[in-house]
C-alpha cells in the first residue's frame, strides 16, 4: 500500500479518535451539569431552547459564584433572623400582604450578608441557582407573587405559597457554610472537562 494511503488511514483514525474523545467529554459534562443543578438544568434547557446555550450558561454561573466569598451567619445572626422570620409567619394572619413583602426583604438581608451580590432580582436568582438550585424556583415563583402584591393582584392563597416559598430558601440561606456549598472537587470537574474539551477541539482542528 502506498505510503500516503497509510498517512491518510492514520489521519482518519486520529480525527474518529479525537470526535469519540470529545463525545464523551461532553456526555460527561453534561452529567455533572445535571446532577450539580437538578431541575435547574432542565428548566435553562426549555428556556434557552438550545443545550450547548444553556450548559455555557450554567457554567458562567458556577464560576461566577466561585469568585465569591460566601460567608457563614454566625450563630447569633442565625437566631435573629430565625426570631424575625417568626415574627412574619405570625404577621401573616391579619396581615399577608405585609407578612409577604417582609418575608422578602428578610430573604433579601440574609443574602447580602451572607455575601451575594444584590444588583438585581436575575442576578441573585442565577447566583442562588448553584447552591440551592432545589429550590431556586420557590424564590422565583414567591418574587413573582410578592410583584401582584404591590398591585393587589395577589390572592390569599399565592400569598400562603409564596411564604411557604420563601421558607424553603430561608431555611437553606440559613444553615452551615459546609451544608450548602457547592462541592469544590465537583467544581473542578467542570473546569476541567472545560479545559479538556478545548484540548480536544484543538487537537481535532490540528488534525484537519
Amino acid at each position: 500500500m502506498a505510503t500516503w494511503a497509510w498517512i491518510l488511514i492514520a489521519v482518519v483514525i486520529v480525527v474518529v479518535a479525537a470526535v469519540f474523545v470529545a463525545t464523551q467529554m461532553r456526555q460527561r459534562r453534561t452529567t455533572m451539569l445535571r446532577q450539580r443543578f437538578g431541575p435547574e438544568y432542565d428548566r435553562t434547557i426549555e428556556e434557552r431552547d438550545d443545550r450547548r446555550a444553556a450548559e455555557a450558561d450554567l457554567r458562567d454561573r458556577q464560576k461566577e459564584r466561585d469568585r465569591l466569598d460566601i460567608k457563614p451567619l454566625a450563630e447569633p445572626t442565625r437566631a435573629r433572623y430565625e426570631a424575625d422570620w417568626r415574627e412574619i409567619q405570625e404577621r401573616f394572619v391579619d396581615q399577608p400582604s405585609n407578612a409577604v413583602v417582609a418575608a422578602d426583604g428578610l430573604v433579601y438581608r440574609v443574602m447580602a450578608e451572607r455575601g451575594y451580590p444584590m444588583e438585581s432580582f436575575e442576578a441573585q436568582a442565577r447566583l442562588i441557582s448553584v447552591d440551592h438550585p432545589s429550590v431556586v424556583e420557590n424564590y422565583r415563583f414567591a418574587h413573582r407573587v410578592r410583584e401582584r402584591v404591590e398591585s393587589e393582584q395577589a390572592s390569599t392563597e399565592d400569598m400562603r405559597g409564596a411564604l411557604l416559598r420563601y421558607r424553603s430558601l430561608f431555611d437553606e440561606l440559613l444553615q452551615s457554610d459546609e451544608a450548602d456549598r457547592p462541592g469544590g472537587a465537583e467544581s473542578l470537574s467542570l473546569d476541567a472537562a472545560d479545559r479538556d474539551d478545548r484540548s480536544q477541539r484543538s487537537t481535532q482542528e490540528g488534525a484537519r
